[in-house]
């Protein structure tokens, strides 16, 4: 089978398209024949060599965590039944990136009929965060909730749910395209990140609808993050589970605490398997119910994962980056 691998860390061009055997399934496995995969932005970071602590890779490796397919074969304890069913897994941070991947049966979802397999691999991942990012924070009716990265694969499907959930959404996205996209997808005030003044813009926004944001969810990291800070209201929520800066925002824990401010960070979404499971099958079903809009922004063959990565790094596409295994 055809894998993308990543010969050493470094730039994208240490992904490189090789030939493996075909896995096969053990007990408690089947083995999916993949159609679409999911990328991240912090797979472009592990694949440079960052966050070593959390993701201590060893190349050669094949990079990928989401998958979309095809059951293809059930090991010793798999229900037959599931031979032939379009599913999507979460196979961790590596696997992925193949025409074919093992995963463990109690990871798997089904894809609901009139739901492509193209759109649930965009949701698995960040379908499943922007969910749990939903249940942590809570926004209410008439709740202003500030986004920040908000044209991202994440930040597109945030902006729908809070918006579904009737606050008040004030996004942060960079140009024109990133700005007119979320304001497609229901955000009520839009604020160009790319302008130096974007933080007093942002603050204008809210103080139009009523004060300062009841909550902020995070998406960037870095100094951006923390500027957002300042435009939380007291007894607020603040969600910093976003580093694509290269660090997660770096709030002061005792002036939170001062202010009543409740902290979350990327530890509050990691979920176990089963949660992953059941916050999944919620994003596909709202997904092929029309209510939930994965955006693609490009799909690149499995071969030129090195120039998805590149593209993913250069910010400039918009919402999410998918590998396909499909042959032309």
């Amino acid at each position: 089978m055809r894998v993308a691998l990543v010969r050493e860390l470094g730039g994208p061009e240490v992904l490189v398209p090789v030939e493996r055997p075909d896995p096969v399934a053990g007990p408690d496995e089947v083995v999916i024949d993949v159609s679409d995969v999911d990328t991240l932005f912090v797979e472009t970071q592990i694949r440079s060599g960052a966050f070593r602590d959390y993701f201590p890779v060893v190349p050669p490796y094949v990079p990928g965590g989401g998958i979309a397919g095809t059951v293809r074969t059930v090991g010793e304890g798999v229900d037959a039944r599931w031979t032939g069913r379009r599913v999507v897994a979460s196979l961790g941070f590596a696997g992925g990136y193949a025409e074919q991947a093992v995963t463990p049966a109690d990871h798997l979802v089904p894809v609901p009929a009139g739901l492509g397999l193209r759109e649930a691999a965009a949701l698995i991942h960040d379908g499943v965060t922007a969910a749990a990012l939903l249940e942590a924070t809570a926004p209410e009716p008439g709740e202003r909730v500030l986004v920040l990265g908000a044209s991202g694969g994440m930040g597109t499907l945030l902006v729908q749910l809070v918006h579904a959930a009737g606050a008040h959404v004030v996004a942060v996205a960079r140009g024109k395209r990133k700005t007119e996209l979320v304001r497609e997808l229901g955000a009520d005030d839009v604020v160009d990140g790319a302008d130096a003044e974007w933080a007093e813009h942002a603050r204008a926004a809210l103080e139009k609808a009523g004060g300062p944001a009841d909550v902020v969810l995070d998406g960037v990291g870095g100094t951006m993050g923390a500027a957002a800070f300042a435009l939380v209201a007291d007894g607020g929520r603040f969600s910093a589970h976003g580093a694509p800066t290269g660090t997660f925002a770096r709030i002061d824990a005792e002036e939170a605490a001062r202010r009543s401010v409740s902290l979350r960070s990327i530890a509050d979404v990691q979920l176990t398997d089963a949660e992953h499971v059941r916050l999944a099958g919620h994003a596909l079903a709202e997904a092929a119910a029309g209510r939930l809009r994965p955006v693609i922004g490009q799909v690149y063959p499995l071969e030129q994962a090195a120039q998805a990565h590149a593209a993913i790094e250069g910010r400039g596409l918009l919402g999410k980056v998918l590998l396909s295994t499909r042959k032309a």
